[in-house]
């Protein structure tokens, strides 16, 4: 039985590690970006950020956010009030010129990741 149990743990975990090799690309054909607009925005920490957001003829709307030298693509989710953005723990939330970055990992009342973002180019 102890044999057993090991070899499916160890397929499941060589599916896991190896199994994006074999995924085809995403494609995202179907979503028609009806417009494109980017924003630089600078944060307290004196960090510039460069955000791009996608409006869809749908309705969706996406945002392309920079997190620990990597981009992000965020989806649009409801808020009471401004914009919020989702993508994995990361929560990238606007309103007006202002904006925010948390991770749900650091905690529930954890501050922002980045703080006081305001855009440049308004």
């Amino acid at each position: 039985m102890k044999k057993w149990l090991v070899a499916v743990t160890a397929a499941v975990s060589f599916a896991a590690l190896y199994g994006n090799a074999w995924a085809a690309p995403l494609r995202l054909a179907e979503i028609q970006a009806k417009n494109r607009q980017t924003q630089k925005y600078t944060c307290a920490t004196g960090k510039i950020l460069q955000v791009t957001y996608w409006n869809t003829a749908n309705g969706q709307s996406f945002a392309l956010v920079p997190v620990k030298g990597q981009q992000l693509l965020f989806v649009n989710t409801l808020s009471a009030s401004g914009a919020k953005y989702q993508a994995g723990s990361y929560t990238w939330w606007t309103k007006g010129p202002r904006a925010e970055l948390y991770d749900a990992m650091d905690g529930e009342n954890a501050p922002p990741v980045l703080s006081d973002c305001i855009t440049l180019n308004r």
